[in-house]
């Protein structure tokens, strides 16, 4: 047997198709001549004349529509070859745990029947190698998957029902996808967008409206995926690797999303929240933020510190307050009491436009989150990275 090409017919359905160039040769008692008397030691005669081994595919799952041959050939010795060719449709169960770097394992079981094991016995007329260097050689169809190779067994068993011994004989034929398509197709884009929306937090959030950026980028990812859902395998009993890869990829991409609303949010509305809770002072603002390099510093200074003016007030006096016999010069009073005017309204002037301690602490809650997720997306893409690129070596090992 020689293997001449395959595709899979219908990946849903697990249905393999495989182009085969069969060879079977028997031996024929009652007929022989001799070469030199009858000056050839082969002939072609019409198969309908002739015993032919039912030999059969035991996973065929639709009809043979490869070109019938009528003709086979007899030698002088009595033995007989058979070659014809063969578009098998058979079953073949898919592991697509490792897509696009999957290898396949599908199996031809060539059987008989109606002879039973005692009268009919099958074996192969070459070694494995030797089959398996020959359907390389004659391969026709270069298509998705590329041959491995083809290894035989020999299974001989008892019939359930009627008790007869069946000799069979299956080739396992291993098949490997041509992973460079979907690398280049499917992980590369996906890898260039998820790296996009990583170095879009380098965007100042107080400055520029991220949201709409990364909303950008999850509608081109969806679209992306959309239009690529062809190439991605929909069978199998496990989901592969590469779906669970692009749903990572899809839910970071909106986790940044809500990141970025929440981080726009405290830098608009953190005057009007409450005082952040003890628990998130100490689990984000002391925690976490040391491990991402924002530690946060208390301001230990009071907003009551006196002024040089309240200090000279309380070394010059109370206003009014007299001093020694005689009653301040009116010039001196009337100075201190529009320095005590100008202190009221620079505490006023700092409540309305400076940034209260509650306030500073969310906005520094936001910027450690965003830090935290930026570090979340570049271990992602270093480890997607790494084992995309050992699955792929090792498929090819």
């Amino acid at each position: 047997m020689a293997f001449t090409g395959s595709s899979f017919k219908d990946e849903k359905a697990q249905l393999l198709v495989t182009y085969l160039w069969q060879h079977f040769s028997w031996h024929t008692e009652f007929v022989s001549w001799d070469p030199l008397q009858c000056g050839t030691d082969k002939i072609s005669l019409p198969r309908k004349k002739f015993w032919v081994p039912d030999l059969v595919i035991n996973e065929f799952m639709d009809e043979d529509k490869a070109p019938f041959v009528p003709y086979l050939n007899l030698h002088s010795d009595g033995s007989m070859d058979d070659a014809k060719p063969a578009r098998v449709v058979s079953s073949c169960h898919l592991d697509i745990y490792t897509f696009p770097f999957d290898v396949q394992d599908c199996t031809l079981t060539f059987s008989s029947f109606i002879t039973s094991g005692t009268e009919l016995k099958v074996f192969p007329s070459a070694t494995d190698e030797e089959i398996t260097k020959v359907s390389k050689n004659v391969m026709t169809t270069l298509g998705e998957w590329e041959l491995l190779d083809i290894t035989s067994e020999k299974i001989s068993h008892r019939h359930e029902t009627e008790g007869h011994l069946i000799d069979e004989l299956a080739f396992h034929i291993r098949v490997r996808r041509r992973s460079t398509l979907y690398v280049v197709n499917l992980l590369i884009p996906s890898c260039f967008l998820i790296t996009v929306d990583l170095f879009s937090f380098l965007l100042p959030p107080q400055s520029v409206d991220r949201s709409s950026f990364k909303m950008t980028l999850i509608l081109g990812y969806t679209v992306f995926l959309l239009i690529m859902n062809d190439l991605l395998p929909i069978t199998g009993n496990t989901i592969p690797i590469i779906n669970v890869f692009f749903s990572l990829c899809l839910a970071l991409m909106v986790a940044s999303l809500l990141e970025t609303v929440l981080i726009t949010n405290l830098l608009l509305g953190s005057k009007n929240l409450r005082p952040v809770p003890r628990w998130v002072r100490a689990l984000v603002l002391r925690t976490l933020g040391r491990l991402v390099g924002l530690p946060w510093r208390d301001n230990k200074e009071a907003d009551t510190r006196a002024s040089p003016v309240s200090e000279q007030r309380r070394a010059d006096g109370a206003p009014g307050e007299e001093k020694g016999p005689g009653v301040e010069d009116n010039a001196l009073q009337e100075l201190k009491s529009l320095g005590a005017d100008l202190k009221v309204i620079r505490l006023q002037v700092e409540q309305q436009l400076g940034v209260s301690q509650s306030s500073e602490e969310w906005i520094q809650v936001g910027f450690i989150i965003d830090r935290l997720l930026f570090g979340f997306y570049i271990l992602f893409i270093s480890v997607s990275f790494l084992t995309i690129i050992v699955v792929w070596i090792a498929s090819y090992k």
